[in-house]
Parts: structure tokens; C-alpha cells; sequence
């Protein structure tokens, strides 16, 4: 079974992330997608809210589960079987970092990484960008899956 991780902090969702395990999803026979546990951050969903919000916008893709991962991502992946890491790339920057952690995952393990561009459309989303946006009162319905959407407005209106 050729199996991939789509790893991230997922804080939100956004329809770039959700192009990228679709993608993924039609070159693997099954895609994890993993939500990072980072103590030290905190995050504006937590990891649960994170992966119930993946699972919702996935179950279309029978080949699709959610998972999260605390440590290194290649021992995760050693220890679940997964041989290839699937990120996408909006910007240089973004290819310059992703490609220093492809080839260290490369050295310690042998972890493939597949970079994939990503679709012009989303090219400017990022969950930061997002949540700023969100914050302020900004439109930010068709950056995100529809649930996402929601969920962020409720989140705002009880910070008002």
C-alpha cells in the first residue's frame, strides 16, 4: 500500500490545504492527514477541533484519515507505515524551507517528500492570513471549506 502524510497545524483548514489532500488523495492508496501537537503554541482551535473539522471535509475521500503526531514527523511515519510526505507550495520561501526538511527527512530516515504546486487560486491563503482577516471582520468565506467558515464567524462573534 503506497501511503502519504499531509502534515500541518491545520489552525484553520483552508481550501488550499484541502487541494493538496485531494491531490495527494488520487496518488496514494491512502493519504493521513496529521495535525501537529506543539505544546507550546496555542492555537485557535485545539488539535481535537482540528482533526473533527478535517474529518468533516474529508469524508468525501474514502482513502483519507485524520491523525495528529507530537515529536519528529519521519518517526511518526516510520512508526505508521508512511513512506512519502505530501506538502504544497504557494510561494519561493515556502519552497526553500519545505526543501531543507525534504532533504533532512531524507537523511534521516529516507522519507520521500513529493513538493506540489499549488493551484494559483489559493496561492495568497494561509491559516494566519485567514485568522487575521476573520478577526477583523473580513470576507473570508471562499478561502475556506464551508464548515471552517462557520466555525470562525462563531468564534469571532464571541469576541465581540
Amino acid at each position: 500500500m503506497r501511503r502519504a502524510v499531509c502534515p500541518g497545524s491545520y489552525d484553520p483548514a483552508t481550501n488550499g490545504h484541502l487541494d493538496i489532500i485531494e491531490r495527494a488523495s488520487a496518488l496514494f492508496d491512502e493519504v493521513v492527514v496529521a495535525v501537529g501537537v506543539n505544546k507550546s503554541k496555542k492555537g485557535l482551535f485545539s488539535v481535537e477541533e482540528r482533526m473533527e473539522i478535517l474529518r468533516e471535509i474529508t469524508a468525501k475521500l474514502p482513502n483519507v484519515r485524520v491523525d495528529s503526531w507530537q515529536g519528529l514527523l519521519v518517526d511518526y511515519c516510520r512508526d505508521n507505515d508512511i513512506a512519502a510526505v505530501a506538502k504544497g507550495l504557494r510561494s519561493v520561501s515556502d519552497f526553500d524551507y519545505e526543501l531543507q526538511m525534504a532533504q533532512m527527512n531524507r537523511e534521516l530516515t529516507g522519507l520521500e517528500t513529493l513538493l506540489m504546486a499549488n493551484n494559483p487560486a489559493y496561492g495568497f491563503v494561509s491559516s494566519s492570513l485567514v485568522k487575521e482577516i476573520a478577526a477583523l471582520g473580513g470576507d473570508i468565506e471562499n478561502l475556506v471549506p464551508p464548515v471552517v467558515y462557520e466555525r470562525l464567524v462563531a468564534v469571532y462573534a464571541k469576541q465581540d
